[in-house]
């Protein structure tokens, strides 16, 4: 989960690889550090943000042609600079960034002591870039060589750029699980974790796979070839990406920007899939009779992607009458799940680079099962590795707290449930006509939903100082209540719980009393006089309501003590448009308590590590 940054051609590298490192810091930000290549390896480092390594570095300045950048998010070792990257070979010959996780370092450590190796860190890092060393001197190679060497005893996961004293012409870069994207511009290279850094400077990019090692040389080009020593030749392709999508806009924080983004962000993901009453999907279109034929459907997620999937159920099992299930990727991939290839998986990630979603995914695959994406960035991991699936098309999304991404992926998801249900005819036709012109109306009801927000922000100001909340929800806004408690805890460090409000009886009721705010979600006509039940046993034991309601609402806007009033939508719409409160208030609350919202404490935007 950390940001590689690098650079080598005809410019100072320096600038380069700093404002590159700050487009990456929602990757990690407990520590940061440069290495230029020049008559030696000059090296920077500093606990902390990267405006901490720039006054690192303003102390001592310099400039190169060459030049490796990291900012890290730590696994091996505490957040220190004596941990931070890059790290040095014994010899000081070598310099090393890494994202990722080896996982057999412990004995590749032990060897190296016993050949004289020493170590300063506790990264497995420096034990790479060490037996780089190792046989590169042993086995007298050349930087690229050693690498591959090297990397053919390596278990666990790397995104990696090696430099080289006296080696002025050359980089050497590999990856296996986690992401690294080559950026190439008339004989000048720039590599990072993804394409954020690179798209001011050139649109032209090569995505290294999985188990491949890459030379980039000034003097003869980029050259690849797998681990195993097979030739590969590099595919450049070009970004869909602009400078402005990865800038705030005015904006105090990417978090606001990109929820304000969301009437945009659904309307790029139902763009050319609505034509003539018909949805397609051209990267779904081959597997339709697959899936409507499976035995089950499982959908595979982490996090807020995870919450999407739960939504997604209901609508597959009671549009298109598939049978659903919801799984933690980071737990299916290890429960010894039964498939064959009679089964569907389908993967929902915003990054595409999740590692136990593309673990799990691989697992599935491996088990003869066809698998599915649902992701946001063309040419991730994911998208790359599966059978079949869709974009969102949502744009960059740089805030680690997730928004836009899980309005668009339900998005999405309601639109392939709706296309499978029309293909079995489990929805008649007059209510598919109906949502379609509904669902195309989204756009402006998201539109409509914002407009809350000064009111919100003033609720936020009661409430900003409570030490818990409970959200409560039922049938389709259940995982909407989870949504909502996760997004209080990411960004504002209040303890938060989502429950299906029915459960709150089983337990959670204890919790309740004068000082407990109790957002209920009271969206869905279906579950309304159930849920109205619920919030009146709450109010009887003094909990404080915030309720969100339709704009007809009457009954729990009575005995809520604040109301906040949304459009009103098809029961299987409202699940989208009940959630943009929730994200206004976790925000809100969240810059009263004067957290940093784009990249809160322990969290980075792409978990991918183990």
């Amino acid at each position: 989960m950390c940001g590689i940054a690098s650079y080598i051609g005809n410019k100072n590298a320096y600038p380069i690889i700093i404002k590159g490192l700050k487009r990456l810091e929602y990757r990690g930000y407990d520590s940061a550090g440069i290495c230029l290549l020049k008559n030696s390896l000059l090296t920077y480092k500093s606990k902390g943000k990267v405006k901490d390594l720039e006054n690192e570095f303003n102390k001592r300045p310099n400039s190169a042609f060459i030049g490796i950048g990291h900012t890290r998010w730590a696994t091996h070792g505490k957040p220190n600079k004596i941990n931070a990257h890059p790290h040095l070979s014994n010899s000081e010959r070598l310099a090393i960034v890494h994202n990722g996780i080896i996982e057999n370092y412990d004995s590749i450590k032990k060897l190296l002591e016993k050949k004289g190796f020493k170590f300063y860190s506790e990264t497995d890092t420096e034990v790479l870039i060490n037996l780089i060393e190792y046989e590169q001197k042993s086995e007298n190679l050349d930087l690229f060589e050693s690498v591959r060497s090297a990397l053919k005893q390596v278990i666990g996961a790397y995104a990696i750029v090696v430099i080289e004293k006296n080696n002025l012409n050359e980089i050497v870069v590999a990856r296996k699980g986690s992401p690294l994207v080559i950026g190439i511009e008339d004989g000048e290279y720039y590599v990072a974790s993804d394409a954020s850094p690179i798209i001011e400077h050139t649109k032209n990019v090569v995505y290294l796979n999985d188990d491949e090692v890459a030379r980039i040389n000034i003097k003869t080009g980029l050259q690849i070839k797998t681990v195993s020593n097979k030739k590969v030749s590099p595919f450049v392709q070009e970004l869909a990406l602009s400078i402005e999508d990865i800038e705030k806009g005015g904006y105090d924080y990417f978090m606001l920007k990109e929820i304000f983004e969301q009437p945009k962000s659904i309307q790029s993901t139902l763009r050319g899939r609505i034509k003539k009453n018909k949805i397609k999907f051209a990267g779904i279109k081959d597997f339709e009779k697959k899936i409507i034929k499976a035995n089950r459907l499982t959908i595979i997620a982490c996090g807020t992607s995870w919450h999407a999937g739960l939504v997604a159920s209901y609508f597959f099992e009671s549009i298109a009458r598939i049978n659903v299930d919801v799984q933690y990727a980071s737990e299916f991939r290890y429960r010894n799940p039964v498939l064959n290839e009679k089964d569907v998986v389908l993967s929902i990630t915003q990054s595409g680079e999740t590692a136990d979603t593309l673990a799990a995914q691989k697992l599935a695959k491996s088990r003869g099962a066809t698998t599915l994406a649902i992701c946001n960035v063309v040419g991730s991991s994911i998208a790359r590795e599966n059978d079949g699936g869709a974009y969102t098309h949502a744009g960059p999304e740089i805030g680690v707290a997730s928004t836009k991404a899980f309005t668009t992926q339900l998005t999405l998801l309601l639109l392939i449930a709706l296309r499978f249900g029309k293909e079995k005819s489990s929805i008649r036709d007059r209510d598919y006509q109906r949502m379609l012109i509904e669902i195309q109306m989204l756009p402006s009801l998201v539109e409509e939903s914002l407009k809350v927000d000064k009111k919100i922000e003033k609720i936020s100001k009661e409430f900003k100082d409570s030490d818990n909340f409970l959200y409560l929800g039922r049938g389709m806004n259940f995982p909407v209540a989870l949504e909502g408690a996760l997004k209080l805890k990411e960004i504002s460090y209040i303890h938060a719980e989502g429950y299906p409000a029915a459960e709150m009886k089983h337990g959670p009721i204890a919790l309740i009393d004068e000082k407990m705010p109790v957002l209920v979600i009271a969206t869905e006509d279906e579950y309304y006089s159930k849920i109205f039940s619920n919030a009146l046993e709450v109010k009887s034991r003094g909990g404080r309501i915030i309720s969100i309601v339709f704009d007809d609402d009457d009954a729990i806007s009575k005995i809520s003590e604040h109301v906040i009033k949304v459009p009103k939508v098809n029961k299987y719409l409202s699940p989208i448009i009940s959630v943009i409160p929730l994200q206004l208030l976790s925000y809100h609350i969240a810059v009263l308590r004067c957290c940093d919202v784009d990249q809160p404490r322990n969290l980075a935007k792409s978990v991918t590590v183990e």
